[in-house]
């Protein structure tokens, strides 16, 4: 197997008027760059969605758990195991075995989300089970082993003790807008259905508005399928991580106010590389902010794109393979187009399978 492997995923896509992922004032995020405004949707806004078709199409035993109720969790699996003693008094014990304090098990509200998976909580309890002389190193070992698919790729950080900490094999970026964009308002009012016959409550019973903006998106994620391949235990785990991640991340939209505005859509194209020697980043492509025409943005920017991807050439390795589904990439030297998900999907594997032998 190659030393270093990575699958890098590129998409442009379309989203009409929305606010996918919103700040503390309610306004849609941005950021500077370029030196003009464009729209942005946060690595972890699309990281949750990415997780919740994880929910959709996985097992239970193959998702990962966000959650303040660690205790509550482990002591869940205890009670499965037929545990006959105090579930809750069984749990703490094993996770205080693990280095966590009172103030993480506490579930209050100053305690942190610990990310860990049904099959991990299901090791603990099952130390629990066997009357095992609980040691920190064994608990830890038990805790760190059979992470779900998206604890591997997207990793734990827990700030009390690192050695419970597992390395992500996959980095998403923040989403922008690929030219430059104006934050918007939607004025709306709301009658009374069942008014009354008084005329002071004539005209409209409530007033608001909604800030929104519209744009296409860069989107951007990498992962490391050498280190994905050794956290699951084997090649053939990691391709196939890899194929749910990559269809997932696809596919997958921030729900943001999508009841205010329907706003879920599909890419206009997806890139995919698979490079040997490190990830790239090409949203360089648009550090120029796209042009708008009489074809909109999409069409301009696949070309920078494209562009970009050639110039970054100079710097690093011949990519292994360059796959793409959308007609915007057919016809561009060095870039295998397919025409649906399914074949590119199909394509990728085999891709990987041959580079990682």
């Amino acid at each position: 197997m190659r030393n270093r492997l990575y699958l890098d995923i590129h998409i442009l896509q379309t989203v009409p008027p929305s606010c996918i992922n919103r700040d503390d004032t309610g306004s849609p995020k941005t950021a500077i760059y370029g030196g003009v405004t464009r729209a942005r949707v946060s690595s972890q806004a699309w990281k949750k969605a990415t997780r919740d078709v994880f929910r959709e199409t996985l097992p239970e035993t193959e998702v990962g758990v966000r959650t303040k109720r660690i205790q509550a969790m482990v002591a869940d699996e205890l009670n499965k195991l037929g545990y006959s003693g105090d579930a809750n008094a069984g749990a703490h014990t094993v996770l205080i075995a693990a280095g966590l304090s009172e103030k993480t098990l506490d579930a209050g509200r100053d305690s942190a989300l610990f990310f860990m998976s049904r099959v991990q909580a299901r090791n603990l309890a099952q130390l629990i089970i066997d009357g095992a002389e609980l040691n920190k190193k064994q608990v830890q070992n038990a805790m760190n082993a059979s992470p779900s698919i998206d604890l591997a790729l997207f990793g734990r950080m827990v700030a009390e003790n690192a050695n419970l900490n597992i390395d992500a094999s996959c980095q998403v970026a923040h989403a922008i807008s690929t030219h430059k964009v104006m934050n918007e308002y939607d004025y709306f009012t709301a009658v009374d259905d069942f008014p009354s016959e008084e005329k002071s409550n004539a005209g409209a019973a409530m007033i608001g508005t909604v800030e929104y903006n519209s744009s296409t998106l860069y989107r951007f994620a990498t992962v490391a399928v050498h280190d994905l391949s050794v956290q699951l235990g084997g090649m053939d785990l990691a391709i196939q991580a890899v194929r749910t991640f990559t269809d997932a991340f696809i596919r997958s939209m921030p729900p943001g106010k999508m009841n205010t505005f329907a706003n879920k859509t599909l890419p206009n194209t997806v890139y995919i590389i698979i490079r040997p020697d490190q990830p790239i980043n090409l949203v360089g492509a648009f550090e120029r902010p796209v042009k708008a025409s009489d074809m909109g943005y999409v069409e301009a920017s696949a070309k920078e794109l494209v562009k970009q991807a050639n110039d970054a050439k100079k710097w690093a390795m011949q990519p292994i393979a360059s796959l793409a589904v959308g007609d915007l990439m057919a016809g561009i030297e060095g870039i295998e187009v397919v025409d649906s998900l399914g074949n590119l999907l199909s394509r990728m594997e085999k891709e990987l399978e041959g580079a990682m032998r």
